[in-house]
């Protein structure tokens, strides 16, 4: 039975039409991305009814679950490489050790990560960019994350593992329901309950664990090719060390995203809660755009994964051109609707006119820039994909970290509050350099 299981799924990687394999994979992950997007949203839509400072609060936190993420698609995003190229190799029970042993390494982790951010909460939430009348809220919140820390990072191991092997639609029912529990949540705990700043964590918390129980189910139940099973274990160094190396460039990508948001709120808290407000705003309604081609990128990986370790080259580069067109095409349309929408949208998060005048702006910039995103993006995630991990690694650096963080100090240093609007959308347009010359590279260098 498994045995056509894996037959069936080799079949279907390696030689379905590649425009319907690619959007059969895309969608799942874009609703997944979508759902797990709109209840961040929402977080930050509910959490904005308590006050200007508790709706700081939310992207203090966002930082801190930027760190989590980074665990879980480290490991996730390494083990579903490595596990997509060697079942396209028929390396079904390598595959399943590889699941196993990144599985309870992220778990591990995080837990080690929950439990040394509860000892030093307070500096935690400094750090993380919180100024004095924001730190209630953020030491709160923050708290609810923290117990669910380990549940948080496996669940994105798990969905990872899910879309490299090509089924992307289980993976989307764990975080779907996760992202609707938040979101019916929030309000029943927050104002229903009167828990306020304690309901939106709890209730986060709690849709993390509900996530990460159907998603694990999945692997129990035999519904994947690889198994996650304490048999399968094996605290092996190479295997760990494959893993970790092979999903670095998403730590990277991911720990680049929490420090930037970080640097993010300290710069702009000179400026009052406000901009801290605003700025939390318009980061994660961007974010929320850019996840849709997001999701199409993470269709693109599972199929240049097997097909890369299946030697199927000619597939490898034309996902990787359908890909790009399709990312690039809903970009245009996110972008239209976020030109237009600016204002409105920002006041539906903080009727402030305060942050309401700061994020217009600054949503207008960053949108127009994400244009320039789906090409150094797309580049990126085929290079970590079919396991070039120092190219990977390279351009996971550059558009969050080695363009953006100089900009941000350098603009925030000579235009004050404008500068600090203008250097993400900056680094996005500049990231175009190095992608450009790293795919010239790539396709060189594979075989015909």
């Amino acid at each position: 039975m498994k045995e056509t299981k894996s037959t069936d799924n080799y079949t279907k990687m390696t030689e379905t039409e590649i425009v319907p394999l690619l959007v059969r994979l895309s969608i799942p992950a874009v609703l997944s991305m979508f759902i797990t997007n709109v209840y961040n949203l929402a977080d930050t839509a509910f959490v904005g009814r308590l006050g200007t400072s508790a709706s700081g609060a939310v992207g203090v936190v966002f930082g801190y679950m930027a760190i989590l993420q980074a665990i879980g698609f480290m490991f996730g995003q390494g083990s579903g490489s490595i596990i997509s190229r060697l079942l396209g190799a028929k390396e079904d029970r390598r595959a399943s050790e590889v699941a196993s042993t990144a599985f309870f390494a992220a778990f591990m982790c995080a837990a080690l990560i929950g439990v040394i951010s509860f000892i030093f909460l307070d500096p935690l939430v400094r750090v993380l960019g919180a100024t004095e009348t924001i730190a209630p809220y953020a030491k709160v919140y923050t708290g609810y994350i923290i117990l669910a820390a380990p549940f948080f990072s496996t669940s994105l191991l798990l969905n990872n593992i899910l879309r490299y092997e090509g089924k992307a639609a289980l993976g989307t029912v764990g975080m779907m329901t996760g992202g609707i529990l938040n979101m019916i949540g929030d309000p029943i705990l927050m104002f229903g309950c009167g828990l306020g700043i304690h309901g939106a964590g709890l209730s986060t918390a709690l849709s993390q664990l509900v996530s990460f129980c159907i998603l694990l189910s999945m692997f129990v139940r035999g519904k994947t090719v690889s198994r996650i099973s304490p048999r399968c274990f094996r605290p092996d160094p190479a295997i760990i060390g494959d893993v970790v190396t092979t999903g670095f460039p998403s730590l990277l990508r991911q720990m680049l995203n929490s420090l930037t948001t970080i640097l993010l709120n300290a710069e702009s808290a000179v400026y009052g809660d406000q901009a801290v407000a605003a700025m939390s705003i318009v980061s994660r309604v961007v974010f929320f755009g850019f996840s849709i081609a997001i999701g199409i990128g993470q269709g693109l990986q599972p199929v240049s994964a097997f097909n890369y370790g299946a030697k199927r080259y000619d597939r490898v580069r034309k996902v990787y051109k359908t890909a790009l067109l399709l990312a690039q095409i809903v970009i245009v349309v996110v972008v239209a609707v976020l030109l237009a929408l600016s204002g409105g949208i920002i006041r539906v998060f903080r009727d402030d006119p305060a942050v309401i005048e700061i994020g217009t702006r600054a949503l207008r910039l960053q949108a127009a820039s994400l244009l320039f995103l789906p090409f150094s993006m797309v580049t990126e995630m085929l290079y970590q994909s079919t396991g070039h991990k120092k190219g990977a690694t390279i351009l996971s650096s550059m558009r969050s970290g080695a363009l953006f963080i100089p900009l941000l100090l350098i603009l925030a240093n000579v235009h004050g509050l404008a500068g600090i609007q203008e250097a993400q959308p900056a680094a996005y347009v500049l990231s175009v350099v190095p992608a450009a010359i790293f795919l010239r590279h790539f396709m060189r260098e594979m075989p015909e």
